[in-house]
């Protein structure tokens, strides 16, 4: 219910001219008594609001996620879904915030709580099997199509897990290192993609000391791009320290776009450390060099400072991360928590078909230990270890 109302402090003297809702239990968000206040948004009025409110017993600001973790304790969210809503707030791209509302929706705890169904089903066929362990041949009969059950539930699970290889790398994006040897153009090339003065550009040798990053944006998907200090052979000790740091980042990036400068007539050779990692050669300063210049192992030619070549070689990014995140578009693990709680599930039952023939009460110990993990992931069960770092990262008050 909505109304106009104007909002007082202890003293009777107006604060603002607010519309007041009230949202009772258990059909709120929360599942509790929610009021609502939509004021104006100046600081001034912000300010008295709260101050009046600080003056009521009981009342105290929101922890972090404490909207959100009351949700799940009154259930009216999953553990997944609280995590969706997390992702959503985050997200910086298009395609975050769709993987972030399939999350939402709660499609992984949907389909968690149906495995898990039928996997107590399957427990309770053994668990009478071994009931009725006297009976005959009654406990083969129940076990039969327990098993049945469990291998269908197996290939289905890492089915799930194949086809999301990469959805939780679309939570974090995807890292590409610039690297190569001094004054090749780095940080000119960084400037260039991020549209900004974001690393400081000199002639001078060195300058780079410390890896930068900037976070982009290409046709949705979350690129983390690094500029890397100039890799060479250097006694000075700030720069060697750099120097490692560039090799450290670019390693751990999933592509390396080597930068070398177009007019240098030596052919451009790849740090041997980086020799294994998906790279690309990028000839730079095209608009410096002699034009005829050619190189067998050229991947795109560009001149970061006047912008020849950059539409391609954006268009070779999003290329690249389309194939990079191809599975992620329809995948529903977005998190390494679910991945290894599924993973745990499908080995259990894996383990759960091997002890077949060896004991039930071996069968049925793995099928309990398959049903707790994915309890733990929909949070029905033994969570609180994990509760506290999931609604810390969310927003004060949300």
């Amino acid at each position: 219910m909505a109304h106009v109302a104007t909002l007082r402090d202890s003293n009777g003297e107006p604060i603002d001219e607010s519309v007041v809702l009230w949202f009772p239990a258990p059909h709120s968000a929360t599942g509790e008594d929610i009021a609502e206040f939509q004021i104006h948004g100046g600081r001034a009025v912000i300010a008295a609001l709260f101050a009046a409110l600080e003056k009521i017993d009981g009342l105290r600001p929101a922890d972090p996620g404490e909207f959100t973790r009351r949700a799940f304790e009154n259930g009216k969210l999953d553990l997944t879904e609280a995590e969706g809503l997390d992702d959503v707030i985050h997200a910086d791209t298009d395609r975050q915030r769709r993987q972030a509302l399939r999350q939402l929706k709660g499609l992984l705890g949907e389909k968690a709580e149906s495995w898990r169904g039928q996997i107590i089903e399957a427990s309770a066929l053994v668990e009478a099997g071994i009931d009725f362990s006297d009976e005959g041949d009654v406990s083969a009969e129940l076990v039969a199509p327990a098993l049945k059950k469990i291998s269908a539930l197996k290939a289905e699970i890492e089915e799930t897990l194949a086809a999301s290889a990469q959805s939780e790398r679309l939570r974090d994006g995807l890292v590409v290192a610039i690297a190569g040897p001094p004054n090749a153009g780095k940080s000119t090339l960084l400037n260039r993609l991020a549209r900004r003065e974001a690393a400081i550009v000199s002639p001078h040798a060195g300058t780079t000391r410390d890896a930068i990053e900037v976070h982009l944006d290409l046709d949705g998907y979350p690129v983390t791009l690094i500029d890397t200090a100039g890799i060479r052979d250097t006694q000075d000790p700030v720069e060697q320290e750099g120097v490692r740091r560039a090799r450290e980042r670019a390693r751990s990036a999933d592509l390396v776009v080597w930068l070398v400068d177009a007019s240098d007539p030596t052919p451009p050779e790849v740090d041997g450390d980086l020799k294994d990692m998906p790279i690309w050669i990028a000839r730079n300063k095209i608009d410096l060099a002699n034009s005829a210049q050619t190189s067998r192992i050229e991947t795109v030619a560009i001149s970061a400072s006047r912008g020849d070549g950059i539409q391609e070689l954006v268009a070779r990014l999003v290329s690249f991360a389309q194939e990079f995140f191809a599975s992620s578009e329809s995948g529903i693990v977005s998190r390494a928590r679910h991945r290894m709680l599924l993973r745990e599930t499908a080995d259990s039952l894996g383990r759960a078909v091997a002890a077949a023939g060896q004991g039930d009460e071996l069968l049925a110990e793995n099928l309990r230990i398959a049903i707790h993990s994915l309890g733990r992931l929909t949070g029905r069960v033994d969570v609180e270890d994990i509760l506290d770092v999931i609604f810390r990262e969310f927003c004060i008050g949300k």
